[in-house]
């Protein structure tokens, strides 16, 4: 399989309801419960990109550009950005959707880094 198909066959997407006991005191999702769903995601992708055991080692810049308030849907959605040696950036996105229209809006996103290692914890190649 090529490195493209590889990337894309990675991609995941997940949809979650935002449910109260996920929000905080304004009613909106926790960010710190938004940051967890995100690691989840981007180490799916990770793990189907490479089929080896992936562990997190960084998140960058995660940009929180709009409150999820409760009572919406949420899609989670992590692809491949990076490919490195031992190393993969995945990039995720959280949009919201509104349960009963059409509107549809980018609320977060950032970047996590993810390392490929063996039985012994110590970093081997991604391919």
């Amino acid at each position: 399989m090529s490195l493209e198909e590889r990337i894309e066959n990675a991609r995941t997407s997940i949809f979650k309801a935002v449910f109260p006991n996920t929000t905080n005191h304004y009613d909106t999702l926790f960010g710190g419960h938004a940051m967890q769903l995100m690691d989840e995601v981007a180490f799916i992708a990770a793990t189907r990109f490479s089929r080896k055991k992936m562990v997190t080692v960084s998140s960058s810049k995660i940009d929180f550009s709009h409150p999820i308030p409760a009572g919406t849907l949420i899609e989670l959605i992590g692809e491949v950005a990076r490919v490195g040696n031992t190393s993969l950036d995945i990039k995720v996105e959280i949009w919201i959707e509104e349960m009963y229209s059409d509107f549809r809006e980018k609320a977060i996103q950032g970047t996590f880094t993810f390392v490929a290692i063996n039985q012994l914890k110590k970093p081997i190649s991604v391919l």
